[in-house]
């Protein structure tokens, strides 16, 4: 395959960051002791620098090693969200690592791997460099899953999810050989010209879209994939929870995005009735599991469950031209805001936190608001936010969500996502109405970083909400390149 100096420049963000990360565990190796300190430090310079040269990419709509890697405006903002998602899991982990006795320097290491696999699934405009993408994220994620050990549920966590993962990864692979028999091309390009110029077995292509839409549909823990979503964010240390539910959520909408939208718009007919179906299923099934939760990290998880279907909401109308690219704009903007509201939620979880996964049910939230009032008044944010209620990001992000879904005239769907928002909307207040309106005495531990990050992604919920529709037109600008 053949490249030149253009597309290394092309890919230079991805080159820092793995070689960040490759230094990064060499001075584990040599120097542990030292490391514990330094290497939340240099982690975030390398995300810092990263995030740097990504910027002046948001308006490139270029193409690297044949085709196959893309820098556009959609990877580029989706990639500067993985590194605000980097940034705010360092922030989260620091003094949580250190009070559960976890603190090692391959964290931190395993976590930019992991980061920069998000970002080439963002970028990847050929089959092949999806699942290669898809590996590099999941990996290190298997293990930082299992980075608790010995506590068995932690390990439970790790292995449960790589077994799910191994499989979810065999029905993608599957799906990519059937396109691959339908149309002879892995790239998307290739595919396109196939289908224009017409294919011996369309049937191929429709089965392929659809393993891939599994396999992919595991990693966004869209149902009835979702199943390993509870038990890991339960038994997985809480940091490791926050990053893996923003960054495996948007790495993989990342790809189904651009996969759909560019390379099978012509399959949509068949395609959509299995999405509308799985969407509907996510936002129903995630929403009602969560109720009956007592456990406030599982019912995150279902929470998260629930995201996801909203999320793929813009997916089902990846078909209609006149919509599709508001839809891109409204998932990207609804993962801004879910990527707040997510991590500052999981802030506040590990400051209740204890050992041996005690202080996660909701009794013990009772009498936060009167104990720690900025702490209770910051969670409720989240909880309104993720519920839909204004004057939240969250408010904004389904509001553009649910006009694209409109435009796109999928009315019954709409209304379903009205539904299941105010389902939510029992558990989120649930938690409030524990934390202001039940007596108790919680125990907080004293850890300014995670005060901080959850102070700060309260405010950036509220006060972005101001600036939710220049947030918008930003999300607007940030192109999906179609061949």
């Amino acid at each position: 395959m053949p490249f030149n100096s253009a597309d290394l420049q092309i890919l230079l963000p991805q080159i820092i960051l793995v070689t960040w990360a490759s230094a990064l565990l060499l001075i584990v190796v040599f120097n542990r002791e030292a490391a514990k300190g330094l290497i939340p430090l240099l982690s975030a310079i390398g995300l810092g620098i990263t995030g740097i040269f990504l910027v002046p990419q948001f308006r490139l709509e270029q193409a690297a090693f044949s085709g196959m890697y893309v820098a556009d405006g959609f990877s580029t903002f989706l990639s500067l969200l993985l590194v605000l998602g980097g940034l705010l899991t360092i922030a989260v982990s620091y003094g949580y690592l250190q009070r559960m006795n976890l603190m090692r320097g391959e964290f931190y290491a395993l976590m930019l791997f992991s980061i920069s696999g998000m970002m080439l699934m963002a970028s990847a405009a050929d089959l092949i460099v999806v699942f290669l993408a898809l590996e590099l994220l999941s990996i290190p994620l298997y293990v930082l899953a299992a980075f608790a050990r010995p506590e068995p549920r932690s390990e439970e966590a790790g292995l449960k999810y790589f077994l799910l993962g191994a499989f979810a990864s065999g029905f993608l692979l599957y799906g990519i050989a059937l396109v691959y028999g339908a149309t002879g091309a892995t790239a998307l390009t290739g595919i396109v010209s196939a289908v224009q110029m017409g294919i011996d077995q369309p049937l191929y292509l429709v089965l392929g879209a659809g393993l891939i839409l599994t396999g992919l549909g595991f990693k966004v823990a869209a149902v009835p994939f979702h199943m390993w979503t509870p038990d890991v964010y339960h038994g997985s240390p809480t940091p490791v929870t926050a990053f893996m539910a923003l960054g495996a959520k948007a790495a993989g909408f990342a790809a189904l995005l651009r996969i759909f939208i560019v390379a099978f718009p012509e399959v949509s007919g068949q395609i959509t009735p299995v999405l509308l179906t799985v969407t509907i299923a996510t936002l129903l099934a995630g929403n009602l599991l969560a109720i009956a939760q007592n456990n406030v990290k599982r019912m995150l998880a279902y929470s998260s469950i629930s995201h996801a279907g909203f999320i793929l909401m813009a997916v089902v109308v990846y078909g209609n031209d006149a919509a599709r690219f508001d839809v891109v704009a409204s998932a990207l903007f609804y993962l801004l805001a879910f990527a707040l509201a997510s991590f500052g939620s999981w802030a506040v979880v590990m400051v209740i936190e204890k050992r041996e996964g005690r202080g996660l049910e909701f009794s013990d939230y009772a009498g936060l608001g009167g104990k720690q009032p900025s702490l209770a008044i910051a969670m409720t944010i989240f909880m309104l936010s993720f519920t839909g209620v204004p004057p939240t990001l969250g408010f904004a992000g389904k509001f553009f969500l649910f006009r694209a879904v409109l435009e796109g005239g999928y009315v019954g769907l709409a209304i379903i996502g009205v539904l299941a928002s105010l389902i939510s909307a029992y558990y989120y207040l649930r938690l409030v109405v524990v934390m202001f309106m039940q007596e108790g005495e919680p125990e907080i531990h004293k850890d300014r970083w995670l005060n901080l990050t959850a102070g700060a992604t309260a405010l950036a919920t509220v006060l972005l909400f101001v600036f939710s529709e220049p947030l918008f037109g930003w999300a607007s600008q940030a192109l999906l390149k179609v061949f």
